[in-house]
């Protein structure tokens, strides 16, 4: 039975259809193969979604880790309020529970002229491809073409928005502080999760006080920083934390271990560089990356808005933070891991109805983003943003944001709700 657009529109237009049973309606036709690239929150919803709409494709899901890490709450792990396993999950049960292959290799390149993804684990034909391979840390800016200061930045003063390593590392540096001075740059935007940096200096806030470390976190801000986070900084946190906001950085000396802003230098013990964001290298290697008007990369995918389809290639699907712009009113979806849930399954929606041969659904996504504003208390704060489109085509963005007083552990319950249905 064909994927019709009031069948998937009925399943899919409110956040609370996503789930329904009659999304795992399939077509007898739609028969192809289908490589997903990256198992984070956009991937795993791609390939999990794709076994439901339609099982008669071939899914594979091209990871090079053996698990997978939620960089959601990852901030409460950094605090001691939550434990690894919660965040931890093996993509071998996920993969045999939803039907789609995993392969545990990395991607080397693209050929979307042959249709074929080359990896580690050898050569994957495709007739579409999602590409959900999150973001790649852009040090040009601070050291232009010095690959060998990149890395010493990478290595000793990894910025952590990668899962894994990249945090553990993290938390380790932070759990070995003793005092001094440990600087923290913020990116500008767009970058992944926008409070996620500050609620990440208000984790380490925390442990400060709490541990009595004599020392201090330093936090360059490019801008002028979210208000209720720059209060908790400048009311509870004012021994711990100096805030530095419109700080744009015009140096990074690792030798004498300096950054320097346009109005002043700041030495540091250690630190947490973070430098700008792009998407991921494998979107560049593909030629996917869009252009602004005066014809300069934007670092970001070019696709279609609505439907998620590369430019000039419908055979791609883009998902999650690689995406560009998406509307001149507003620029960018939130890099959210939700955001990144509902662009993957919006993604599946398309293929399976295209491998049906009927017409793709315009679908919007929504993001809810809860932080953690105070890890003493705690205090919360709720991000809800929604989408439709003007009379005109235009995508609108309609955001909110609420202090939550007395969290109850919804960031928790999203986490494990959300997990549940893609692993």
């Amino acid at each position: 039975m064909p994927i019709t657009r009031r069948r998937l529109l009925a399943g899919l237009g409110a956040s609370a259809l996503w789930w329904q049973p009659a999304l795992r309606a399939a077509t007898t036709k739609a028969k192809g193969k289908v490589v997903v690239v990256g198992g984070g929150w956009g991937g795993l919803a791609a390939a999990a979604e794709l076994r439901r709409l339609a099982p008669d494709l071939d899914v594979t899901l091209l990871e090079p880790n053996a698990s997978f890490f939620s960089l959601p709450l990852s901030n409460a792990w950094l605090a001691g309020r939550i434990e690894l396993g919660r965040l931890q999950r093996d993509y071998a049960p996920a993969a045999a529970r939803h039907g789609y292959r995993h392969v545990q290799s990395k991607v080397i390149a693209i050929d979307r002229e042959q249709r074929q993804v080359h990896s580690t684990g050898g050569r994957f034909d495709y007739d579409w491809l999602v590409l959900a391979t999150g973001i790649r840390h852009d040090y040009s800016a601070w050291f232009a073409g010095d690959l060998v200061a990149a890395r010493e930045s990478s290595s000793r003063y990894g910025a952590a928005f990668l899962a894994g390593d990249d945090m553990a590392t993290l938390k380790r540096k932070i759990d070995d502080f003793a005092g001094g001075d440990l600087l923290m740059t913020i990116p500008p935007p767009p970058y992944r999760c926008a409070p996620a940096p500050y609620e990440r200096a208000s984790a380490i806030a925390h442990l400060f006080k709490q541990r009595r470390i004599k020392g201090r976190l330093i936090v360059l801000d490019p801008g002028p920083g979210i208000l209720g986070f720059r209060q908790l900084f400048a009311e509870r946190y004012a021994d711990q934390v100096t805030h530095i906001t419109h700080a744009n950085i015009t140096l990074v000396d690792l030798a004498t271990k300096t950054v320097a802003t346009e109005f002043d230098s700041y030495r540091f013990d250690d630190a947490i560089l973070m430098p700008p964001q792009q998407a991921h290298d494998l979107v560049w290697q593909a030629g996917l990356i869009g252009r602004d008007s005066s014809g300069k990369p934007t670092g970001w995918a070019a696709q279609d808005p609505l439907h998620l389809h590369a430019t000039g290639d419908e055979r791609v699907f883009l998902v999650g933070d690689v995406l560009g712009a998406v509307s001149p009113l507003f620029g960018y979806y939130t890099k959210t891991g939700h955001m990144a849930v509902r662009l993957g399954m919006i993604a599946a929606a398309e293929i399976a109805a295209r491998a049906s041969e009927a017409v793709p659904p315009a679908l919007l996504p929504d993001s809810i983003c809860h932080v953690t504003s105070d890890f003493a208390l705690p205090e919360g704060i709720r991000i809800e943003a929604s989408y439709r489109q003007r009379g005109d085509g235009v995508i609108m963005q309609t955001a909110h944001q609420q202090r939550n007083a007395q969290p109850r552990g919804e960031d928790a319950a999203w986490l494990d709700q959300t997990l549940a249905k893609i692993l």
